[in-house]
């Protein structure tokens, strides 16, 4: 629904927002009446070049014309039921992932942090019904991103900053290990050590790709103690680090990987996969969900699964990743350019990343900042060269503006 429809103007719609709205995020000025391919068009036409990507979401491009053809189709027949029928999407999107991605079992859920409570309860089930109930413990990473329940938010290791103030205390049993570093990971782990879980790219934690040689110990480790290793592909899942699965660039399988964000096209949904070992511990009564296999979204995912496929975007990811990160490089006060496939981070030696987010916007550029000094760029996977091309040019202005900021802000505190 656009203000026309709607009988509004800008200012009275943001009105009632503040008004009824508990706001937790830093909005943008503008309203969202529009989107396609690489961009989101606001209230008066304005074209947005779109390197959010609705959060990693829309990697097959905004509207994408497939899913919102396959919605439209499965609302014609049913919108909602529960999970005691069978229903065509749930059991075509089940074969199509385990299939594409080499797991045996799917267990579907909402969202992301939901597809991570998910992995994390059958974790625990599986190390107190195989090894008895003090095997409960599990090792992740400091700086690590899981979401935003309770769950979720214990596995999440950042204990004295981010999105644990305030929430303590947190879900026990749960330990943090420095990312890529083996030895941290191998010392945190006790007897009672049941899994290790992390992201293979962290991303809220500022674009921090998982080495080769980290990602094969952790699988080593695992085997060699009867340990599980999960992945949380949230982020990094369908082809946004230039590879299918993230895992599947590695080398490496998980015994469970959670997935969501780009999964459904724009739909809300997420998913737990995992072996068939692991899946025996989940047995009927143990784990459910209302909305959890939603046939809309189901039949959304799997047409945008099926275009990530067909069109061959990891590889785009991957091709257009490099040229991006390369001409990133280019962009003054530069410190360090890191990620993986189309998952990127800028990192600048001032702190300057909250303004250049504000001034790429104000140019019609949007991005996001991580922390002080890092800007995020997860762009749909139909990027093309000359999207980046503008971007480049979009960021150049943005940073000599954000530098120009700084510069007066620290003289008249000087």
């Amino acid at each position: 629904m656009r203000l026309k429809d709607a009988g509004l103007t800008a200012e009275k719609l943001k009105k009632i927002v503040s008004k009824y709205m508990v706001e937790t995020y830093e909005r943008y000025p503008f309203i969202a009446e529009r989107a396609e391919g690489m961009y989101l068009y606001d209230e008066k036409g304005n074209a947005y070049l779109d390197f959010y990507g609705g959060v990693a979401v829309n990697s097959a491009g905004n509207r994408n014309p497939k899913v919102v053809e396959a919605i439209h189709e499965q609302t014609d027949d049913i919108i909602h039921t529960f999970n005691y029928p069978y229903t065509v999407p749930q059991a075509l999107l089940a074969k199509k992932i385990c299939d594409t991605i080499g797991m045996d079992k799917i267990f579907y859920q909402n969202s992301g942090t939901e597809a991570n409570e998910c992995m994390i309860k059958m974790a625990r089930k599986y190390g107190t019904e195989k090894f008895g109930p003090e095997h409960y413990h599990i090792v992740t990473a400091k700086n690590g991103f899981h979401g935003r329940t309770y769950g979720a938010l214990s596995a999440t290791g950042q204990p004295d900053n981010g999105c644990q103030l305030g929430y303590k205390p947190v879900l026990p049993g749960f330990s943090y290990a420095e990312f890529n570093n083996l030895e941290d990971f191998k010392s945190k782990c006790t007897e009672n050590t049941i899994a290790i879980m992390i992201e293979p790219v962290q991303g809220e934690g500022g674009v921090h790709p998982a080495s080769q040689e980290f990602i094969e110990g952790l699988r080593k480790l695992c085997d060699e103690r009867g340990m599980l290793l999960l992945f949380d592909e949230v982020q990094t899942g369908w082809g946004r680090t230039g590879d299918i699965m993230a895992f599947m660039g590695y080398g490496v399988k998980p015994d469970a990987v959670t997935m969501a964000k780009a999964m459904g096209g724009g739909m809300p949904i997420g998913a737990c996969c995992m072996s068939k070992e692991l899946a025996k511990v989940m047995t009927s009564g143990s784990h459910g969900s209302t909305y959890g296999g939603h046939p809309v979204a189901c039949a959304a995912a799997l047409a945008s699964i099926s275009e990530i496929l067909d069109q061959n975007l990891s590889e785009n990811a991957k091709i257009m990743g490099e040229y991006f990160m390369k001409r990133m490089k280019e962009l003054p006060h530069v410190k360090e350019v890191r990620g993986r496939g189309l998952l990127t981070g800028c990192e600048f030696d001032i702190p300057i990343a909250h303004e250049v987010k504000a001034e790429c916007m104000k140019r019609r550029l949007l991005i996001t900042a991580i922390g002080e000094s890092t800007n995020r760029m997860i762009p749909p996977l139909i990027l093309k060269k000359e999207h980046v091309d503008q971007a480049i040019d979009i960021m150049k202005k943005a940073v000599h503006a954000a530098v120009l900021s700084y510069q007066s802000e620290n003289f008249r505190t000087a």
